[in-house]
């Protein structure tokens, strides 16, 4: 018999369910051909008019798995808390939802292992898989960019006309009758393509003869719009309105936010963090666009390297002390500290936040949303949660001393205190906590490790070539990580995929130095940034330039982003690096 006992199985439940007869049945069981699972079902389509969901019951009974109609699935923000949404389109697996110790996920292929063993191994979990059917699951994998096609701003700019020429009498009134329709549909055009976009930032900048608008795509900055003069005063005072803000004040900055759901039609629930400012042209505005429909990435997903996921990991489960993660506004560190609440999240521990803004909401988690104006700092939120029996809290920042001294008084006082602070990498973290007036000691004796982390652009799957680097760049990835190979170079006329840039997505680059003996020796002596980052490396930590040619060493960006990203490291620690890049084997 040519057919596998496997296919037999699906023919016998076919049969039984009555959706074959016994002469058909034997047609297909008996031939002599060889016959894979493709043919088999193609004949089983075309011949027998056996539909998919029919075939997939019966795969179901011969896989002994439980058959899913993934079409009633809904994806939304929990759907990738575990494993991220690139690795489920690549390998066509819907999760599901969780049942205790277990992720359930959808395939269709239950014989290819690799997958689940590779699902188990990202989220941490037993898989507990059902059975469904890949078109349907490619379907709800789609990317929201996929569909959405880009509407443009021709047809609103036209309209605007010259109904705000002036705006120095423009009120909230101008906003609520059919005149003020076009500046309306504009201010909403220009956040839903930057949504669509998946821009991380929309920027509204007034200059002398036109207002333009820019978003921020993988951390670059792209045109979209240019809007003239007579308009931008109108659509700042749309924005502001949107915002809550006095649109009569415009010699001060101004703070607000935007719960963009109530102002559209098309279920794009996000908010928008909005800073005003006054120019020499104008007022400026800029939104950071915080995405509620996004869920957190689990901590393998960020760009860790092998050794860093194992320590951090290891680190976050210490039951007191201090964790800072360092590096500019847009670095991948709120992020971080969600997926590391999220992992460490369990019924038996309570966690305490204290943002500005909550960008994520997080089930199990309690935040507070600090208010300046009334007083409530982050300070003023640590000091009350130490009475509220916290295991863990995570402050947004650390900005001054107040804030420092008492984020070190909880991480000595049992608590495992998660916060971020605005430096440059992580050695120059204790000269920064120094110079707020925290005592070398307490420091030392306070803190677990510091994170410094950045992103970078990631190369185009689609389209990327590989080349073998020479000269100086085969030079800068020999000194730092002591390999040197074929590497990936970005396409520069890109392809649909990424849209002509070569790039798409950010993976983040880390340096994770963990205290240690001789560390809090260093940092009580009061030695300076450059002794601790050659004491860090002699101990094993890679430096964030290291971490980049490592990303570029495994196909994930390239060298012109690595060196955009993060300078080479100076001539002094050679000789460090030398050694660390000995300790990450040979060379291939």
């Amino acid at each position: 018999m040519a057919l596998a006992r496997i296919q037999i199985a699906i023919l016998q439940n076919l049969l039984k369910m009555g959706h074959l007869s016994d002469s058909q049945y034997r047609n297909i069981a008996h031939t002599e051909e060889e016959m894979p699972g493709e043919a088999i079902e193609k004949l089983l389509a075309e011949e027998y008019r056996i539909s998919q969901h029919q075939l997939l019951f019966a795969k179901s009974e011969a896989f002994n798995l439980t058959p899913v109609n993934v079409r009633r699935c809904v994806v939304n923000e929990t759907t990738f808390a575990k494993l991220e949404k690139d690795f489920c389109q690549e390998n066509k697996v819907l999760p599901l939802g969780f049942a205790g110790n277990y992720i359930i996920v959808a395939l269709s292929n239950p014989f290819n292992l690799r997958v689940t063993a590779k699902v188990q191994e990202l989220s941490g979990m037993k898989v507990s898989v059902l059975l469904g059917l890949e078109s349907e699951i490619a379907a709800a994998l789609q990317d929201k960019n996929d569909q959405h096609q880009a509407v443009g701003f021709g047809d609103v700019v036209e309209a605007l006309g010259a109904d705000f020429e002036s705006e120095e009498d423009i009120s909230e009134d101008d906003f609520s009758d059919e005149e003020s329709a076009p500046i309306i549909k504009l201010a909403n055009r220009i956040i839903e393509e930057a949504y669509f976009s998946d821009a991380s930032d929309i920027h509204i900048e007034p200059f002398e003869k036109e207002t333009r608008v820019r978003v921020r795509v993988d951390g670059v900055l792209l045109n979209k719009l240019t809007i003239p003069p007579s308009a931008s005063g109108a659509l700042l005072a749309r924005l502001k309105v949107m915002a809550q803000l006095d649109i009569a004040e415009k010699r001060k900055p101004q703070d607000g936010r935007i719960q963009f759901k109530q102002f559209n039609k098309k279920g794009i629930d996000v908010d928008l963090r909005v800073s005003t400012a006054p120019l020499n042209h104008g007022e400026g505005i800029v939104m950071r666009i915080l995405d509620k429909q996004k869920s957190t990435l689990p901590l393998p997903a960020l760009g860790f390297s092998e050794r860093n996921l194992g320590l951090y990991r290891e680190l976050i489960q210490r039951p007191y002390g201090m964790i800072l993660h360092c590096g500019p506004t847009g670095s991948g560190k709120s992020m971080t500290l969600y997926s590391a609440l999220n992992e460490i999240n369990t019924p038996d521990v309570c966690i305490r936040t204290a943002e500005d803004p909550i960008e994520y909401t997080l089930p199990g988690l309690l935040q507070l949303q600090t208010q300046r104006k009334i007083g409530l700092t982050f300070a003023a939120a640590l000091r009350s949660f130490l009475r509220q029996d916290p295991d863990v809290i995570l402050v947004g920042e650390i900005r001054d001393k107040e804030t420092a001294g008492i984020a070190v008084e909880a991480a000595l006082t049992g608590h495992l205190l998660f916060s971020t602070l605005h430096t440059n990498d992580a050695p120059t973290t204790i000269s920064r906590l120094t110079e707020m007036g925290i005592e070398p000691f307490m420091i030392s004796a306070s803190l677990i490790c510091v994170c410094a982390q950045r992103l970078m652009r990631r190369v185009c799957k689609s389209c990327k070539k590989n080349y073998k680097q020479e000269g100086n760049e085969a030079e800068i990835i020999m000194r730092a990580i002591g390999w040197s190979g074929r590497v990936p170079g970005h396409s520069e006329d890109g392809c649909p995929t990424c849209g002509g840039s070569g790039y798409k997505g950010r993976v983040g680059i880390h340096e994770l130095m963990a205290t240690n003996e001789e560390l809090i020796k260093a940092i009580n002596s009061g030695e300076e940034a450059a002794t601790l980052k050659r004491i860090a490396m002699h101990n094993g930590m890679y430096t964030l330039h290291q971490d980049s040619m490592l990303k570029v060493k495994e196909g994930l960006s390239t060298m012109e982003e690595s060196l955009a990203t993060v300078p080479p490291d100076m001539e002094q620690y050679e000789h460090e690096m030398e050694a660390a890049a000995g300790r990450s084997g040979p060379a291939e």
